[in-house]
């Protein structure tokens, strides 16, 4: 039976896709930090397994933990954001904890979830931002959240090289209703995983290494 990881599912737009997948009849294998995060997935049906994408010894972990699954979907959500602009520098803290959790554990699970998903000829997709594209920026702020998602971009697109049966993707959700994005963003967590899974299930052979946004639409210019 073919599988979805949802990996950092403990809250926000993993939970939500955790549901709807679920609600939609699909084994779906979750990974979260702590036990609330567990126990959370766990209400909704999934299989969950515990995994700090901050910590490359825990990501580590993560190949044998799927030995023998088959992953015809995979989604990278867990994320984390500083707020500073570009007149404040940033702390080593603040820059290991954003690097950590959106570029290197992207870059960890690659070669342990990848080779998974292309048995399947399967699709790989890991949340950026709209924020990452360097045309018209508007302003410094989240720098380093920017900063951090334009370097996924490019490890995404770098990846799908050497991946040519799996479909690897980076996706914008939006500007969503959660802990990060605030309670005065125009999308629902729920309209943006709805716009997500339906643009991830339409993808084509020419969306291999995008950028793509929740409603479908292609970025022309990263």
């Amino acid at each position: 039976m073919k599988s979805i990881l949802i990996i950092g599912a403990s809250r926000g737009i993993g939970l939500e896709l955790v549901r709807q997948y679920t609600d939609a009849g699909r084994r779906v294998i979750a990974t979260v930090r702590d036990g609330a995060g567990r126990e959370r997935v766990q209400d909704l049906g999934a299989d969950v397994l515990t995994i700090d994408v901050a910590n490359p010894a825990s990501v580590s972990a993560l190949a044998w933990q799927l030995d023998g699954e088959k992953i015809d979907l995979a989604w990278y959500v867990a994320g984390v954001i500083r707020r500073p602009n570009a007149t404040t520098p940033p702390t080593q803290e603040d820059f290991d904890a954003v690097m950590h959790a959106n570029v290197l554990g992207a870059m960890q699970t690659i070669p342990q979830v990848a080779p998974l998903v292309a048995d399947t000829r399967g699709v790989f997709a890991f949340l950026s931002s709209s924020m990452s594209q360097i045309e018209g920026v508007p302003d410094s702020g989240s720098w380093l959240y920017r900063t951090s998602k334009a370097a996924l971009n490019m490890a995404v697109a770098a990846a799908q090289h050497d991946y040519p049966d799996a479909t690897l993707i980076t996706i914008d959700p939006g500007w969503v209703q959660t802990d990060m994005g605030g309670g005065n963003a125009p999308l629902t967590v729920q309209d943006s995983v709805r716009g997500m899974r339906n643009t991830v299930a339409g993808l084509c052979p020419a969306d291999k290494g995008r950028l793509l946004h929740h409603d479908g639409r292609r970025a022309s210019h990263w």
